[in-house]
Formats: C-alpha cells, structure tokens, sequence
C-alpha cells in the first residue's frame, strides 16, 4: 500500500477485517498523547514542526503537512525535536519527502535518532542538531 493510500483511507494492510488473527479489539489504534504539525518560514525553507507519537494511525496529519511543503518550497526542515515515538510509517514518509524535495531533520531526539541510526537512513537524510543549522545548510 503506498504512502497515498494510507494518507487518503488511514488504512493499512491487515488493519481491520474479517480476517481473524490479531485484527481485533486487542489492537485498537493507539491514541497519542500529544501530536501536532506547525508551519513557519526560516531562511527561505520551510520549517514543519512535528510533535508526539507517529505510526500508521497518526501519520496522515504529518504526511500532509510535508506534502503541502514539499509543493511550495524547495527545502523542507522537519523538526522533530518533540517526537516521542516514530515507528516504520514515519520513516517511510521521511524517505519519501526526501524523493520529492531537499528535506533536513532537525533536533532529534532518543526515538527519533535510533530509527535512523538503525536503519541507516541518518547517511541519507541530512541530520542537524538545530532548526537554524538545518535551515541555513
């Protein structure tokens, strides 16, 4: 299913169903205890300020945020010192943000830093310790 589909349904595959398994009650979505996006302009990027948790069932405010960006400035800052949790779903929409426009992370945090340091998507992304670095690099 690709980032589109889930951003447009908030579905994913094996969510929900007649299927049986574990697609019951027992893995209702998880409820963040805070998310938001916000939006502002610094040295001519686009800075989207990302705060919570993301999975499948929190990602689609984020996607959209970064999408809009994306389409009206060439370089992108996604802040996510206030990320709390980041799952497969939010790495997934980080590389593909990064496909579409100069995209820079700023301010990660212990959630944040260990999926891309696992991953190794730290080499790929551009990875700066403020929202100023990120956006004057």
């Amino acid at each position: 299913m690709s980032l589109n589909e889930v951003v447009t349904t908030g579905h994913a595959v094996g969510a929900g169903g007649s299927g049986g398994g574990a697609a019951g009650p027992l893995c209702a979505p998880r409820v963040p205890d805070r998310s938001g996006e916000a939006q502002y302009e610094a040295h001519g990027t686009r800075v989207v300020v990302a705060s919570g948790d993301y999975d499948m069932q929190t990602i689609a405010p984020l996607a959209a945020a970064l999408r809009a960006a994306a389409e009206e400035y060439p370089s992108v800052v996604l802040d996510v010192s206030g990320v709390t949790f980041a799952d497969s779903a939010f790495l997934n929409l980080l590389i593909l943000t990064h496909r579409t426009t100069d995209l820079r992370l700023a301010g990660p945090r212990t959630p944040v830093r260990r999926i891309l340091e696992l991953t190794g998507a730290d080499t790929v992304l551009e990875v700066r310790e403020t929202v100023e670095e990120a956006a004057a690099c």
